[in-house]
């Protein structure tokens, strides 16, 4: 359900019967006639979904995290707030860039128009910027040729199946944030799509290396080995990029969930 689309139709109808009243309705009534039922149901709301389609347009827009892709940074159920002018100023509805301001950056957590099918949102970590050389091979990152800093800091008890995964730290240019890597799961990437772009990259079975094209961005989840991600259907396209997301503002399992994130 294309809910920017619904909202956009919904402004539009209000708006034009808001227009009709203000400037012509209401000069036929009689000076204290209630007003008629299509102003009460319909003019009336304009103002209201006016706000409400300029503040998820432009400014930010909420978003349930639906799978667990993203553990431990993101868990199934967390209601997060992302920022939708960071990366420049779009037109609602069609995604259409007119406004450029800031670029995506390394660790950044991008909210996107899945490629595959740009009617669903994603949202995966950035590893890879435009023209860089991403190898995720042996279950180890590196980006042109440098190996991305990573330790250990102990297991994660994943709280609704009650097991542990080896839990590090990793860093990407200024961000620091923690993975899931499971020494049991094979290196090798299953189920790979063909994406626009896959003669960019090379598969083996220890993983992948890949050239990022211009315009294009490279993504993983934080749960590595329970991630669908730019390591199975591509790159993601500047033009499908929704914005960056920064903030948890609910969760109904854990209230001391709320907050920002890395």
């Amino acid at each position: 359900m294309n809910f920017a689309l619904i909202l956009f139709l919904l402004l539009v109808a209000t708006g034009a019967l808001w227009f009709l009243d203000r400037f012509h309705a209401r000069k036929l009534r009689a000076a204290g006639a209630p007003n008629p039922w299509w102003v009460e149901y319909g003019a009336s709301f304009f103002p209201v979904i006016l706000i409400v389609f300029s503040l998820r347009s432009f400014v930010v827009e909420p978003f349930k995290i639906p799978s667990g892709s993203m553990i431990p940074t993101l868990l199934v159920g967390d209601f997060i707030l992302v920022n939708k002018w960071t990366y420049g100023i779009r037109l609602p509805v069609i995604n259409q860039k007119v406004i450029d301001i800031n670029a995506p950056e390394r660790g950044d957590v991008m909210v996107f128009r899945y490629p595959a099918d740009p009617s669903l949102d994603y949202i995966k970590r950035v590893v890879g910027l435009p023209g860089d050389r991403v190898e995720y091979v042996n279950k180890r990152l590196s980006i042109n040729g440098q190996p991305v800093p990573i330790e250990e800091v102990g297991a994660y008890l994943h709280p609704d199946r009650l097991y542990y995964s080896p839990q590090f730290t990793e860093r990407l240019g200024a961000v620091e944030h923690s993975v899931l890597i499971e020494r049991d799961a094979p290196a090798f990437i299953p189920q790979v799509m063909n994406f626009p772009g896959r003669e960019n990259c090379t598969y083996t079975s220890a993983g992948v290396s890949c050239t990022v094209p211009q315009g294009h961005y490279f993504v993983l989840g934080d749960n590595r080995d329970a991630s669908s991600d730019s390591r199975v259907w591509g790159f993601v396209p500047e033009q499908n990029i929704v914005g960056k997301a920064f903030f948890i503002w609910f969760n109904f399992n854990d209230m001391k969930r709320i907050g920002g994130f890395h």
